[in-house]
């Protein structure tokens, strides 16, 4: 079958290792042939372009910056991309009918994409919802419920459910969460559909991971706990910066902070005026050596503001369970983050705020590589049987076949 699959993703290459490419070249090499259209950002200075990468074909849209920019530039380019995907696509790819059309969120402003596809090609729609937007801006204070913009936005957001045929989201709490505040969508059509990967199969050795722990200047006999991901406002980075500040003193302890976003200046102050000897902070790395400094470390970190109440499931959990890691995850109560890592026994939660907890979980991990073993070997298990994309493959291509039968 021919699938499409829309996103906001910056996407240059597919053989990159993350949870969009990794599902998308599954269905390559499943025998679909598979089309992605995917933006670039203004600041890259690149025109629309379309083409054909191992398999797959690639069609970068030229839009208006939408990530890592100011809120005005980001809402106008939010409002603008739909138009903006439609007349690239009936430009360069209009001659192509689609069995199948994937698209996640975010964006929730497809809907007229998704439609005319869905129309014209008599196409199964799918959504991966990896964001509940609105409503997550509201929860962190960023538009007021109830107000003109909020509630474009959750009419958009009820137009794209609507739209979609199925819609998969990653985790039961997600699920429950859309049926509940969604009373209109037909709960058989909702389903689990998690953030999952290609497991990596190379694994770094000891020599290496010295190597490169000395290349950063991370202490072979410290225990390494390491952030990878966005320091934005979902982040909760006031808690993260506590954590850092009532460790500081430590020498057995190393935190790794990696990535960028929007609070990134507010971390790098707090470095500049407390200069920890047991922490470092990356702007960010190459996807391949962040791999091997996630490999160098021992535990990974989870920080999300505790104001949310819908229940996010950060994707950067996959890279710590991907290469037999403990976590420890600090997060609102709401989402089933925790929950799933306890019960399963790869890692420990605290609700963001609970400086004593977190740290009875760090002395936990710190004192005793057993219990760091055991749990990475539980988590690296959990992923295994439930996020790969094996998995999500055939919760999706099951929908086909069904409807393809009926």
């Amino acid at each position: 079958m021919k699938v499409l699959f829309l996103t906001l993703a910056n996407i240059d290459n597919i053989n990159e290792r993350n949870i969009y490419t990794d599902l998308m070249r599954k269905f390559r090499d499943e025998g679909h042939d598979v089309y992605i259209v995917t933006p670039s950002e203004r600041r890259l200075k690149q025109k629309t372009t379309i083409i054909k990468l191992d398999g797959i074909v690639l069609l970068k849209i030229k839009i208006l910056n939408i990530q890592k920019t100011n809120l005005i530039e980001k809402g106008i380019s939010t409002l603008l991309i739909e138009h903006q995907f439609l007349v690239g696509m009936k430009k360069y790819i209009s001659g192509v009918r689609f069995d199948l059309v994937l698209y996640s969120t975010p964006p929730i402003t497809f809907t007229k994409v998704i439609s005319y596809i869905k129309h014209r090609d008599n196409a199964i729609s799918y959504l991966l919802l990896k964001d509940i937007f609105p409503q997550n801006a509201v929860d962190l204070a960023m538009i007021k419920k109830g107000s003109l913009i909020h509630r474009y936005f959750r009419h958009k957001e009820k137009q794209l459910y609507h739209i979609s045929d199925f819609i998969g989201c990653m985790s039961p709490a997600n699920v429950d969460y859309v049926i509940r505040h969604n009373p209109e969508i037909n709960p058989k059509i909702v389903e689990v559909n998690p953030n999952s990967i290609e497991p990596d199969s190379l694994f770094i050795s000891e020599d290496e991971k010295i190597s490169i722990r000395e290349r950063f200047g991370i202490p072979l006999n410290a225990t390494a706990f390491i952030y990878g991901g966005n320091l934005g406002k979902p982040q909760g980075i006031n808690f993260l910066l506590d954590v850092l500040n009532s460790n500081k003193e430590r020498q057995d302890i190393f935190f790794v902070i990696v990535g960028g976003g929007t609070e990134f200046l507010k971390v790098k102050t707090w470095f500049n005026i407390n200069h920890p000897e047991n922490s470092i902070l990356l702007s960010g790395l190459p996807k391949n050596e962040y791999d091997q400094l996630i490999q160098s470390c021992d535990v990974g970190l989870i920080f999300l503001d505790r104001r949310f109440t819908i229940p996010n499931f950060p994707s950067r959990l996959l890279s710590y369970m991907e290469y037999k890691m403990p976590v420890i995850a600090a997060t609102d109560p709401n989402t089933d983050l925790g929950k799933i890592m306890e019960e399963n026994k790869f890692g420990f939660w605290a609700e963001s705020g609970d400086l004593l907890t977190f740290n009875q979980y760090v002395e936990q991990l710190l004192k005793n590589e057993e219990i760091r073993n055991k749990m990475g070997l539980n988590g690296f298990k959990f992923l295994s049987d439930h996020y790969t994309v094996s998995n999500s493959y055939s919760v999706v291509y099951t929908h086909f076949i069904t409807e393809c039968t009926n």
